[in-house]
């Protein structure tokens, strides 16, 4: 794929860089700007090159119509602290406001347009629905930089159709996080363990099938390890079960047994009567879940056990976290995992964390984003890459087989 370093001087032409600003908000206080902070250096490096710089970026899921709660107007402020330079915010996406202010956008300026999403055209299903809309966004730009890792897996005008109709390169985040990826697809470091947790097994059916044939270790723990747990024969009583899942796990387990690769399940449960912080709870063994209690998160044997299986690790990535951490009683299993990675980060292991709830985690529960080899910025990017499929945002930019997902 090329990279900005392919597209010549850069000095006084207009760059639109679909970013991933994507984070979460508390009215209008962002609560983790990770996605910001990892989206800055491209902005920065483009800046120096006396580019006029046009970010645009979605936030949540607006209905394709504007609506304020989802507007990217606190991001645009957080950006230019990031930044160290003033954001200029365009009130609309392709509309007056937007062309106005790209008209006035001076070298080494930035611009950040409104949500994305406020346009039905950008996730419409056809090529022909998101035609008008990426004909308009093109217009506003003499390039592409294409650098939201987390919507490259989406067929979406500002991720594919743009590309399409602009010279454009890959931008330095999605670089990073593509090298990082292809380390875990290509001949990664022995042993190599995958930590899979959060709430459902069925997002996450298509990488446990393609990681049974790569991974040595998979550590399975959060909401989806009840369905591997019925799978099992065991009661999980009320806790979160994808029961028409089951026989697909079954047959996981079955080629995994016969595949040599270790399936390494929780030996106990903290469970709850209710999904609450308040809530009554206790450590009970994993075959002794009771009926009516759901269970939260790993209890702290496990916790022991699966960062026994991590020690020896050179390579593992993880998604999604061990239990329902934003509540404290229930926190304990994600810090053990994230604990156990920073460990093996610090004896020259290659850790992945995974994105999504599992980024949030890690820098609620007090760790550094230095505490691991990579944090990705995409979770299920991050996961559809693993699975071995095509994603739609990186083999648009290039024809190479070898930039493809699915020949990862």
């Amino acid at each position: 794929m090329k990279t900005i370093g392919d597209l010549g001087d850069l000095r006084g032409k207009r760059v639109l860089v679909r970013s991933d600003l994507n984070v979460p908000l508390d009215g209008t206080t962002i609560t983790d700007d990770g996605r910001i902070r990892a989206s800055a250096p491209t902005i920065r490096m483009l800046t120096e090159m006396g580019a006029r710089v046009i970010v645009c970026a979605h936030l949540g899921r607006p209905k394709g119509e504007p609506d304020a709660q989802y507007s990217l107007a606190p991001v645009a402020k957080r950006l230019g602290e990031v930044l160290g330079a003033p954001v200029t915010f365009a009130e609309d996406t392709v509309g007056p406001s937007a062309r106005s202010a790209v008209e006035h956008l001076k070298e080494g300026g930035v611009l950040l347009l409104e949500n994305l999403r406020f346009n039905p055209g950008e996730t419409a299903k056809t090529d022909e629905g998101r035609a008008e809309f990426a004909q308009a966004l093109a217009s506003l730009a003499d390039v592409f930089v294409s650098d939201g890792f987390g919507v490259v897996h989406r067929e979406q005008a500002s991720v594919y159709d743009v590309a399409r109709l602009l010279p454009h390169a890959t931008g330095g985040l999605v670089e990073a996080e593509v090298n990082v990826l292809r380390r875990l697809t290509r001949d990664p470091q022995r042993p190599y363990a995958v930590v899979l947790g959060g709430a459902k097994v069925s997002d996450k059916l298509g990488v446990i099938g393609n990681l049974l044939g790569t991974a040595d270790r998979l550590i399975v723990g959060g909401g989806m390890v009840f369905t591997f747990l019925a799978a099992k024969g065991l009661e999980v009583g009320k806790s979160l079960l994808e029961a028409d899942q089951i026989d697909t796990v079954k047959g996981y387990l079955e080629r995994a047994e016969k595949g040599g690769v270790e399936i390494v399940l929780p030996a106990d449960i903290v469970v709850a009567d209710a999904f609450s912080a308040d809530a009554a709870h206790d450590v009970v063994a994993v075959d002794a879940i009771p009926a009516d209690r759901m269970g939260l998160d790993i209890g702290p044997e496990s916790s022991r056990r699966f960062a026994e299986k991590l020690s020896d690790c050179r390579t593992v990535f993880w998604n999604g976290p061990m239990g329902a951490f934003e509540m404290a009683p229930f926190a304990a299993g994600t810090k053990a995992i994230a604990q156990a990675l920073a460990e093996v980060t610090r004896d020259g292991a290659l850790t992945v964390v995974g994105g999504g709830d599992s980024a949030a985690a890690v820098r609620q529960l007090g760790f550094a984003d230095t505490d691991f080899g990579h944090i990705s910025t995409g979770g299920g990017a991050s996961l559809e890459y693993l699975e071995g499929k095509e994603l739609p945002g990186l083999t648009v930019l290039d024809g190479d087989a070898d930039d493809r997902a699915g020949d990862a």
